[in-house]
C-alpha cells in the first residue's frame, strides 16, 4: 500500500494519490447551465465584488452587493446585455458597502432593492434564512449567516454550484467581528453549518477581497483558511485579539472612501 509520501533518494516526494487528490479539489467543479449568465465586477476603491446573474431565457437578471459610485456602470452593463434587474440585493448592511440598490432603481425602473429582514435596513423585498429569490427559472436560496452583522447573509446557488458569502467568508479569512453586532462565536457557527456544509466543490464568491484573488471553494478555505481551520475557542481568541492598525469602527463612522484594506 503506498503512503501519502514516496521517500526518493533522501526527500519526501507526494505519492500518486495525494498528487491526485490535490488536482481533484483544484480542478473539479461544476458548470454553468447554458442559459445562466455570471458576471463578476469590482470596484477598486472599497475592494468590493459586485455580482451579475441572469436567467437568459427570460433575461431576469439580479445584481448582488452594487456599489453606489458604480450604479451607471452596473446599469449600462445591464442594459448593453438586454437584460431587466428584478433585484438589487445585498448581503449585508454595513457602513463599507455603501449600496447603490436606490441609484439602480433610479437608473432601472421595475428593479426592487432586496436585503435581509435581520438587517433592519430599508428595502422593498425583505428575506429571511431559507427563503429562495426567483428569477427567471433559476433561484438562490438565502442562508442567514450572522456573525459579522446580524442581518448577513449568503446566498446559494445550488444548480450553479456557488455561493455568494458577503463579508462572513473572505478568501482565506473572514469578516470582523469587532463592532456593530459582530460575534465571533456566531460567525464561527454560521460558517461551520450555513457554508462548509457545502459540497467542497462549491464556487465561493466574497464581497471583499484584498490579495488580488477572484473566488474560493468550499474544499480550500475548509482546509487552508487560517481563521476557521481552528476550533471555536482559539478562532474567538484570534478574533478577539486582532492587532489591526484601524480604530474600532462603530455605525456609520467608516470614512466616505473607505479604506481598501480593512479586513471586514
Amino acid at each position: 500500500m503506498l503512503s501519502s509520501v514516496t521517500r526518493v533518494v533522501g526527500r519526501l516526494l507526494p505519492s500518486a494519490t495525494a498528487i491526485s487528490a490535490s488536482r481533484a479539489m483544484a480542478t473539479k467543479t461544476i458548470p454553468l447551465s447554458d442559459d445562466f449568465l455570471f458576471r463578476q465586477l469590482f470596484d477598486r476603491e472599497s475592494c468590493t465584488y459586485t455580482y451579475l446573474l441572469a436567467d437568459l431565457g427570460s433575461k431576469q437578471a439580479v445584481l448582488i452587493d452594487p456599489v453606489l459610485e458604480l450604479a451607471e456602470r452596473d446599469a449600462q452593463l445591464i442594459s448593453q446585455l438586454g437584460l431587466t434587474l428584478k433585484y438589487a440585493m445585498n448581503t449585508h448592511m454595513h457602513a463599507d458597502h455603501v449600496t447603490g440598490s436606490g441609484k439602480l432603481k433610479e437608473l432601472l425602473p421595475g428593479c426592487r432593492s432586496l436585503i435581509s429582514k435581520a438587517s433592519g435596513a430599508q428595502a422593498d423585498v425583505h428575506v429571511a434564512d431559507s427563503e429562495l429569490v426567483e428569477f427567471g427559472r433559476h433561484k438562490l436560496e438565502c442562508r442567514a449567516t450572522p456573525g459579522h452583522t446580524n442581518g448577513c447573509l449568503t446566498y446559494v446557488c445550488k444548480e450553479q454550484g456557488m455561493a455568494f458569502t458577503g463579508d462572513t467568508l473572505l478568501i482565506r479569512g473572514c469578516g470582523r467581528t469587532d463592532f456593530q453586532e459582530g460575534s465571533p462565536t456566531a460567525l464561527f457557527e454560521s460558517v461551520h453549518t450555513k457554508i462548509f456544509s457545502l459540497p467542497d466543490e462549491f464556487k465561493l464568491y466574497p464581497a471583499h477581497d484584498y490579495k488580488g484573488l477572484t473566488e474560493t471553494t468550499v474544499g480550500e478555505e475548509k482546509k487552508f483558511n487560517a481563521r476557521l481551520t481552528k476550533p471555536l475557542k482559539e478562532f474567538v481568541d484570534i478574533m478577539d485579539n486582532l492587532n489591526l492598525p484601524y480604530p474600532k469602527l462603530i455605525d456609520k463612522a467608516v470614512p466616505a472612501n473607505r479604506v481598501c484594506g480593512l479586513q471586514f
